[in-house]
């Protein structure tokens, strides 16, 4: 499974860690991912999406519907890998 947000599509990012003498190492700047269960209302059944913490601040200010469809039709998601829970 990769480390993308189903809502914002951020994923991992590239960057260097850099030492007191400048001397550079690559290394992954990971994204604040989780799981998490939302009701959701318009199909009235559970459903679990790996989300960002930006994702969550989204749904919380446009809503779950709202959040899904722009995911979708920005090509983050598509209606088959939202999980539904029974």
């Amino acid at each position: 499974m990769s480390k993308i947000c189903q809502i914002t599509g951020k994923k991992a990012m590239i960057g260097n860690n850099v030492s007191h003498s400048k001397h550079r190492t690559k290394r992954s700047f990971d994204v604040n991912l989780f799981r998490k269960k939302f009701y959701y209302v318009e199909q009235d059944c559970w459903i679990s999406l790996k989300i960002s913490a930006a994702g969550l601040r989204y749904i919380n200010k446009v809503g779950l519907d709202a959040a899904l469809t722009n995911a979708v039709a920005k090509g983050y998601c598509d209606w088959k890998s939202i999980r539904v829970i029974a």
